[in-house]
C-alpha cells in the first residue's frame, strides 16, 4: 500500500497530461489531414493512431512501474536485441518511399530504428553513468563512439539519415550530461569535418536532393513544390487560423504528406498562430517536466535516461517545425506525439514512461 501511494504520489501527473491532451490533439489533425482520402493507408491512419495511442500509453505505465535500475541491469541484452532488430530491417526488412527500407513485418509493421532511439538511451546511458568520473579520459569517449556506433551505421544505410542524425543528437547530449571535456569538442569537430566528403558520397540522391533544394530551391521545383505549399499554409493561418478542417491547401490536397512531415503546417493554417504556439509551448512543457526529472533523480542513470528522452524530443520538435517554416532542410522526423505514425507514438510515450519511472524514483527532497 505504501509502495503503491508513493507511486501516485510521485507520478508525474502534469506531464502525464499533457502528454495526453497532445497525442489526442495529433489525432484530430491526422483525422483533418487525411479527410475524404480515398488511398487505403490514408483512411486507416486515424484508427491505427487510435490503436497505438492505447497501446503506447499502456507501455508508459508498465515502464513507469518497472525500476529504471532493473532496465540498466539489463542493458547488454536491450543492446543485443536493438542490433539484432535492426539487422532483420537490413536483410527482412520492408521497402518504402525512396528505396528506403526501415521497416518490418511481425504481424504489424514496426520501424525498429524509432525503438531503437529508447534502448540506446539505456544502454549508453548506463555506461556512461558507470564512467561519468572517467570522462577526462578519452578512452572513455571512445567507448561511447564505439557502442553508438554501430547502430548508428546499421540506420544510415537504411538509408535513414534523419535518426541517424537523431542517434547523434542522442550521444552528444549524454556525453555532455556526463561531463564531456571541452578539450574532445575540437577533436570532434575535426573528425566531423574530415568525415564530411565520405558522408555525402553515401548518401542517396533523394537526401542530396533535400539540401540542394534547401540551399536553391530553383534546382528541383517539384521537391520544392511542397515546401512553398507549406509556407502558403502557414502563412494563411494568421493569427487564429481557417478553423478545423477549412485549411485550403490542407483540404484541396496541395499540401503533401501533410498527416506527418507537415502536420504542423495544417495545424499552423487551420489554428493559426495561436494554434502552433500552443502546441509548442504543450510540447515545452513536456521537455521542461522531464528535465526537472532529471536534476531531481536518484542516480545518474536516472539523468542520463531523463536528459536523452528530453533530447529526443526537443531535437525532434525542432527539425519539424524548422523544415515546416522552409528554415532547416526536410528530414522526415516526426513532430513528437502528433504525427502519424504508430512506432513514433509508442517510442515517444515509451520515453516519456521511462522518464516517470526516473520520476517516481527519485531522490528524498
Amino acid at each position: 500500500m505504501n509502495q503503491s501511494g508513493s507511486f501516485l504520489r510521485n507520478f508525474d501527473w502534469i506531464l502525464f497530461g499533457v502528454t495526453l491532451v497532445l497525442v489526442a490533439f495529433g489525432i484530430l489533425m491526422i483525422r483533418s489531414a487525411t479527410t475524404g482520402a480515398i488511398d487505403p493507408d490514408l483512411i486507416s491512419r486515424v484508427p491505427d493512431q487510435i490503436t497505438y495511442t492505447i497501446i503506447g500509453f499502456g507501455v508508459m505505465f508498465v515502464l513507469a512501474l518497472i525500476d529504471y535500475r532493473l532496465l540498466g541491469g539489463m542493458h547488454t541484452w536491450l543492446y543485443v536485441v536493438m542490433v539484432v532488430l535492426l539487422l532483420l530491417v537490413r536483410f527482412l526488412g520492408v521497402e518504402g518511399d525512396a528505396g528506403s527500407q526501415r521497416w518490418i513485418n511481425l504481424g504489424i509493421r514496426i520501424q525498429p530504428s524509432e525503438i531503437g532511439k529508447i534502448l540506446i538511451i539505456i544502454t549508453l546511458g548506463h555506461y556512461l553513468s558507470r564512467r561519468y568520473h572517467l570522462m577526462g579520459d578519452l578512452r572513455t569517449v571512445a567507448g561511447s563512439l564505439v557502442h553508438i556506433s554501430i547502430p548508428l551505421g546499421l540506420i544510415f544505410i537504411q538509408p535513414n539519415l534523419g535518426t541517424t542524425i537523431v542517434f547523434a543528437v542522442i550521444w552528444f547530449t549524454l556525453i555532455w550530461a556526463a561531463g564531456l571535456r571541452l578539450r574532445h569538442i575540437g577533436l570532434f569537430l575535426l573528425i566531423a569535418v574530415l568525415a564530411a566528403p565520405l558522408l555525402w558520397s553515401q548518401m542517396q540522391d533523394y537526401q542530396k536532393s533535400r539540401i540542394t533544394t534547401f540551399i536553391n530551391p530553383d534546382s528541383d521545383p517539384d521537391a520544392a513544390f511542397n515546401i512553398l505549399q507549406s509556407r502558403i499554409a502557414v502563412g494563411s493561418g494568421g493569427l487564429i487560423g481557417k478553423g478545423y478542417s477549412n485549411g485550403t491547401q490542407t483540404q484541396l490536397r496541395y499540401l503533401r504528406v501533410r498527416h506527418t512531415d507537415f502536420i504542423f503546417s495544417v495545424i499552423a493554417e487551420e489554428f493559426g498562430l495561436v494554434g502552433g504556439v500552443a502546441v509548442m509551448a504543450g510540447i515545452g512543457v513536456v521537455v521542461w517536466r522531464i528535465l526537472r526529472g532529471a536534476r531531481m533523480a536518484a542516480d545518474p542513470l536516472g539523468s542520463m535516461i531523463c536528459y536523452g528522452v528530453a533530447a529526443i524530443i526537443f531535437f525532434q520538435t525542432s527539425v519539424s517545425i524548422g523544415m515546416n517554416l522552409s528554415i532547416l532542410p526536410v528530414t522526415g522526423l516526426t513532430l513528437p506525439f502528433i504525427s502519424s505514425g504508430g512506432t513514433s507514438l509508442l517510442s515517444f510515450l515509451a520515453g516519456v514512461g521511462l522518464a516517470q519511472s526516473v520520476i517516481v524514483r527519485k531522490r528524498p527532497v
